[in-house]
């Protein structure tokens, strides 16, 4: 029995869904067309989770899921219908289903399932690696289980300074209240600095303290037409 299914098909605008910029920039607006909404390369390093952290990653879809929130997510995103809705943050054994297609050289990265909840101060993310989606140039549609099994997904973790905002709290208390986000990324990267540089790499930030080989990145880009997430009763 499931009582609460999340549905978005993006008719009217991306329903509250977004890409980034940087740390600094803040969020930005996806490509919207009338029922999808495309993600494209360039994209930005995030190094929020550089080593000994699980390491880098691209945050190609975004979705808030609590509020409120600031005029400029709204203002990139749309109204979020998940937040304005109600729906839970008890993510713990839901089912989450897409559809997507594109055009994507993955470099070995995977797109996956990225949850974040904030336990007592510090947020902690959760990648579920273990159920990668498939990108093609056809639509393709799949569903994935967040079942609170570790063994499925991999923390996170946070880059060296850091710590003051996010760790590691249990799979099992951050799925059963994903009050950050959710988000689709692609992990992990291959960055690697263009020339020498002064001093550890995973210590200073890709591309604003160094350049980095983009070559070695994932490039292309993913069209969603519907993400539905059903939630266990």
């Amino acid at each position: 029995m499931t009582e609460h299914v999340y549905s978005e098909v993006f008719s009217d605008n991306p329903g509250g869904w977004y890409g980034w910029i940087s740390n600094a920039g803040g969020p930005k607006s996806l490509e919207w067309n009338g029922g999808e909404i495309t993600s494209r390369s360039p994209w930005w390093i995030d190094y929020n989770h550089a080593p000994p952290g699980a390491g880098y990653m691209h945050m190609v879809f975004t979705l808030a899921t609590s509020g409120p929130q600031g005029e400029v997510y709204t203002e990139v995103g749309g109204p979020n219908r998940f937040i304005k809705n109600g729906f839970p943050t008890n993510f713990k054994g839901a089912s989450l289903s897409t559809r997507c297609r594109g055009e994507l050289v993955s470099r070995e990265s995977q797109l996956v399932v990225l949850i974040q909840g904030n336990v007592d101060g510090i947020t902690s993310g959760w990648l579920l690696t273990g159920s990668p989606l498939n990108v093609s140039e056809e639509w393709n549609e799949q569903t994935v289980t967040l079942a609170p099994d570790p063994a499925l997904w991999t923390p996170l973790g946070v880059r060296h300074d850091r710590g003051d905002m996010y760790g590691i709290k249990p799979l099992e208390e951050v799925l059963s209240d994903v009050n950050v986000n959710i988000m689709l990324v692609l992990f992990p990267l291959d960055v690697a600095p263009m020339g020498a540089i002064d001093g550890d790499p995973h210590r200073l930030r890709p591309e604003r303290d160094y350049p980095v080989w983009r070559h070695r990145l994932p490039e292309g880009y993913v069209t969603l037409d519907s993400v539905e997430i059903s939630f266990p009763g």
